[in-house]
């Protein structure tokens, strides 16, 4: 795989000798690929290796999480390793994925996890609609590797460093919720995986964005006929866990 991404590019790179430093270049290298056609034998490649290595960790379905209120659920961890039939990424305008090599945004370890189909099917779907995705929209592709069925991608408000939210930001970032959980009932969906919208690099204050996103949910949840019976809030950080805990069980 690795020769093959580096033949594509007419490149010469010395491939290190050492396992894990051959893994991260292998990311990288995907990471860095512009969107096009591959050939069959490096998907068949490429697709038994990320599933092997998605088996090798411990999956989690909805029916394992013991911290919920209704349907909502809070629960800490890696979104690349939860069973469900959607998680949420949290994109740029672009929507084609992050470009960093070895990035550590959701957007770049969905992507790796999930191989090099998911760009390409945003790629599609951006090409058909020929303008940048709009904030607060969203877009539903295939899962692809990640033992969710589907990703749904969506664009968070940036907040510039320094600065407090605007009103519109915060109707915004609630579409965002609205949006996912819309596309999700279109589909008939039973479970979704939020992760934290916009408040990594797009700078939105995690208690807000928090309390945001509970209350869009609740709201949803109370108002539509959906067919959702598992809406996750997926946290990674031990500061995010602590805020969903008080905002969804007052702890």
């Amino acid at each position: 795989m690795i020769n093959y991404l580096i033949d594509e590019r007419n490149d010469s790179i010395d491939v290190p000798e050492n396992y894990l430093d051959k893994r991260n270049l292998l990311r990288a290298l995907m990471n860095i690929r512009m969107p096009g056609e591959i050939s069959n034998e490096f998907i068949k490649v490429q697709d038994e290796f990320l599933t092997a290595e998605t088996l090798g960790k411990v999956l989690t379905s909805p029916e394992d999480i013991s911290e919920f209120k209704g349907k909502m659920m809070l629960w800490q961890g890696d979104i690349t390793t939860l069973k469900v039939d959607a998680i949420v990424n949290a994109a740029n305008s672009k929507l084609l994925g992050c470009f960093i090599p070895m990035h550590n945004c959701i957007d770049n370890v969905i992507h790796s996890a999930a191989g090099i189909q998911l760009r390409n099917q945003c790629d599609r779907i951006m090409k058909i609609q020929s303008v940048d995705e709009d904030v607060g929209k969203a877009k539903i592709t295939d899962g692809y590797n990640l033992p969710s069925k589907h990703v749904i991608h969506t664009v968070g408000p940036q907040i510039p460093q320094g600065q407090r939210p605007s009103h519109e930001d915060c109707e915004t970032l609630a579409s965002c919720y609205n949006s996912c959980l819309e596309l999700a009932g279109e589909h008939k969906l039973e479970s979704l995986a939020f992760c934290c919208i916009s408040t990594g690099v797009f700078n939105f204050p995690q208690d807000l964005a928090a309390k945001i996103a509970i209350e869009t949910v609740e709201e949803y949840l109370k108002s539509n006929d959906t067919s959702l019976k598992h809406v996750i809030f997926n946290v990674f950080t031990d500061v995010d866990y602590d805020i969903y805990k008080n905002e969804l069980f007052g702890e």
